[in-house]
């Protein structure tokens, strides 16, 4: 099937490999993309990287899309292209580890070796073991020691003790298994193939490590590019909890005093204090005095173990210990002098997880320089998605790349709509530093799909702005006549975990004879199986569904949204770069906050048409969607072309015939 957007994007793409110009690429749904950007890869002299933020379309890649395209172009080439995965350290099985790890007295167990073993610890030690004694007779097997491989998998906490993070490798030449290595091996594949297909944490991890993992390429692919610098900003980013503090001085007592390793464990009890008088959120106004003091003393301590750990040789009783315990005080000990030098390029807060387990975390403002310095040097980059032109312009996206736009930011509020300059606009730029190599344009293909009349955008104006973070009754109202109209076949896609219990609860009395599935109340995978094969279902959840979920057919016919997905005030990235913003004189909210909500927006409308022959209605129960000034039409100048309205008999009844169809 001809796809003419699928056509224009491999032209442009190979124009900018050419020109040596960087490039950006809005691809809607069904466009095709990744063979719009694999065909051409095979036209470049030398090496491509492909990186992808998803395992689902890493594994799309690799499983469908390179072997069926190394079958066709084969006969053309004369010579079959080859392909490879490279993923992190900790993806692979690492034998030294194993070697290493009894499955009786596990490594980093919660409790010491030489005490009495408590029942819970002898239950934890034997199912365990029963992992590691399973991943003994895989290593004997497997040909790439590659997690994914492993069927069925095991969980993360056995995981951690058979592999290796990338800071605690003692490298090939000084480890005894370094011939046997599966990530060496990993590596030596990479640099023979013709694309290497990765993902966007290891992007991030190359270029700030100097480009040393990722071999030399001429062209980087950055697909489900609406996502790296979220990636890059989570590399960057580092946390401290006292067990991380107590396992650091577990690690290192066999190669420092217990004096040593005793401040280490004071820090560790003084950070427990400081985190749990303080309360969570961004720390605005300096450190408090007790995390000031957990932190000095992690630094002083931290000096003086690696002092005393000194210098990993090959010829020590164990270096791939002894390393693992030199990179894990080394590393705390820079986070600490990180969050004590007070950056002003840093935000810092106190988090707190599901479990009640606190954090004190640091992470950069903004990853904007980072990636300009380090991700378009001495190669042309192509950056992909099908949310890229916000508000109908690239240029928010591609400051947040780090490259040089001329146009000031888009004036939300006054009103003006620049959805008529979002169609094929070609926006070249030159560099505003010295370096050529930042020069870069634009292009949105559109998609093959007739949003217009395969869909319906409908915001629910009449209902009052949101106040809470729950489901106010009138949404609830609403929500319940739009399903009942037709019959479930419903995604709900809510802000808030709060929200999304309340509008199960609702359904459960009020519709009944239909199938009300929660996130949370059963794995992901099997609640979207069950939404698939039951016409009468409703799948409801929150952030995780807005990108994860794919059902094409009349599986899926009706996208519920509760509100506009702004960010929280407590989030803490958001907020800071939204003060920041504000501080110079601009508008943090237009700035920041508009532009996250449009794309997760953009991405959870994306989530009703999948395929040509799909149909269906969106449903936005945010009133604040239909304001004719600010940021209204620019988030829906973000979205698909639906047709739109506000009216909801015209929704209910659309629905309704959908439901006899």
């Amino acid at each position: 099937m001809e796809r003419p957007g699928q056509q224009r994007m491999a032209e442009a793409i190979a124009t900018a490999v050419e020109q040596e110009e960087h490039l950006l690429v809005q691809a809607g749904t069904g466009t095709g993309k990744s063979l719009a950007y694999l065909v051409p890869s095979l036209l470049v002299d030398g090496p491509v990287v492909v990186s992808t933020a998803t395992l689902a379309l890493q594994s799309q890649l690799v499983e469908h899309d390179l072997p069926r395209l190394a079958d066709a172009v084969e006969p053309l080439l004369k010579r079959r292209p080859t392909f490879a995965v490279l993923k992190g350290r900790h993806h692979y099985l690492c034998l030294a580890r194993l070697e290493g790890t009894s499955a009786e007295e596990p490594d980093d167990a919660l409790f010491d070796v030489g005490a009495a073993k408590p029942t819970r610890w002898l239950g934890e030690a034997g199912r365990l073991g029963k992992h590691i004694e399973r991943l003994r007779d895989w290593a004997m097997e497997t040909d790439t020691g590659d997690r994914d491989e492993l069927d069925p998998g095991v969980d993360d906490s056995a995981w951690r003790l058979v592999s290796m993070p990338a800071r605690e490798c003692v490298g090939a030449a000084r480890c005894p298994y370094g011939a046997e290595c599966f990530a060496e091996a990993s590596r030596a594949r990479a640099r023979e193939a013709d694309i290497v297909v990765t993902n966007h944490s290891l992007l991030a991890v190359d270029m700030l490590s100097g480009r040393m993992i990722i071999p030399p390429h001429k062209l980087l692919v950055v697909d489900e590019a609406h996502e790296l610098a979220d990636r890059v900003s989570s590399a960057s980013q580092a946390e401290l909890t006292p067990e991380l503090l107590e396992r650091a001085a577990r690690r290192c007592r066999s190669y420092v005093d217990d004096d040593v390793a005793d401040r280490l464990m004071e820090a560790g009890d003084t950070l427990t204090v400081a985190l749990a008088d303080a309360p969570t959120g961004r720390l605005t106004g300096g450190l408090p005095a007790v995390l000031g003091e957990a932190l000095t003393l992690l630094d002083g301590g931290g000096r003086k173990a690696l002092d005393a750990i000194g210098e990993v040789k090959a010829d020590d009783a164990d270096p791939v210990r002894k390393q693992q315990a030199k990179t894990m005080v080394g590393d705390l000990t820079k986070i600490a002098q990180r969050i004590l030098s007070g950056s002003e390029h840093d935000v810092t807060w106190i988090e707190r997880d599901d479990r009640g387990r606190r954090a004190v975390v640091v992470a950069p403002l903004s990853v904007a320089g980072t990636l300009s310095s380090h991700l378009f040097h001495e190669r042309t980059v192509v950056a992909t998605s099908a949310t890229l032109a916000l508000g109908g312009q690239f240029d928010t996206v591609a400051r947040s790349l780090g490259l040089p736009v001329t146009t000031p930011s888009p004036a939300l509020a006054t009103g003006a709509s620049p959805a008529e300059a979002a169609r094929e606009a070609v926006v070249r730029a030159s560099a505003a530093r010295d370096e050529a190599d930042l020069a870069w344009s634009s292009l949105d293909v559109g998609s093959p799909f007739d949003y217009a009349k395969q869909g319906i955008l409908y915001v629910a104006a009449h209902l009052p702005r949101p106040q809470t973070s729950g489901l106010s009754d009138a949404a609830a109202t609403e929500m319940v006549e739009l399903v009942q109209s037709l019959g479930g076949r419903t995604l709900g896609l809510f802000s808030s975990r709060k929200a999304a219990e309340r509008a199960a609860e609702v359904l459960r009395a009020r519709a009944p004879g239909i199938t009300i599935l929660l996130q949370g109340e059963e794995s992901l995978p099997i609640l979207v199986r069950k939404f698939r094969e039951d016409r009468n279902s409703c799948l409801l959840g929150v952030m995780s569904l807005w990108q994860g979920v794919d059902v094409p057919g009349d599986a899926c016919q009706l996208v519920i949204i509760d509100r506009l997905p702004f960010p929280r005030p407590d989030e803490p990235l958001a907020a800071a770069r939204s003060a920041a913003v504000d501080a110079s004189g601009g508008s943090g909210f237009a700035a920041v906050s508009v532009p996250i909500a449009a794309v997760r927006l953009a991405q959870g409308v994306g989530r009703l048409i999948r395929a040509r022959t799909d149909k269906g209605v969106v449903a936005v129960l945010d009133s604040r969607l239909e304001t004719a000034r600010g940021y209204g039409p620019y988030l829906r100048a973000s979205l698909p072309p639906f047709w739109y309205t506000t009216k909801p008999d015209l929704v209910r009844g659309a629905l309704r015939r959908l439901s006899t169809s």
